[in-house]
């Protein structure tokens, strides 16, 4: 697990919009949370898949850009925003398998061609009948 430190995020609270009534005039509860990437020092590949999962969340200069208004707490949002940082980074930070290379065996390769054979056959059976 990439461990982020605390001088490379940056938290701002805005005025979030839906549920909350009045609340959500006064109060500015959803947090964007903006996080240097090129402070973590990440691996090459697992940047690569960061860019990739990131998509328009970050920035040219590196910066991920994540905006939480779930929930009516600055708290909750905080924590929410958090979360989905971990989790971007934990899906980043998976290998993908590799493919292992297999070669079909000779009887696959003559049951294969068997077939085909049958398939043009039943294509050549239905031409226009010849009466003689």
């Amino acid at each position: 697990m990439v461990e982020v430190p605390q001088d490379a995020i940056e938290e701002r609270f805005l005025a979030a919009t839906g549920p909350g009534g009045q609340n959500v005039n006064k109060v500015a509860t959803a947090c964007q949370l903006r996080v240097d990437m090129f402070r973590l020092g990440l691996h090459p590949e697992t940047w690569r898949r960061l860019k990739l999962l990131a998509g328009s969340r970050l920035t040219a200069a590196g910066v991920l850009v994540l905006t939480a208004r779930r929930y009516r707490t600055q708290e909750q949002n905080r924590a929410d925003a958090r979360a989905r940082l971990a989790a971007l980074l934990g899906e980043a930070e998976k290998r993908e398998a590799r493919r292992v290379k297999t070669k079909p065996s000779r009887s696959a390769k003559a049951k294969r061609v068997d077939a085909k054979k049958g398939r043009g056959a039943v294509k050549a059976g239905r031409g226009r009948v010849a009466v003689d």
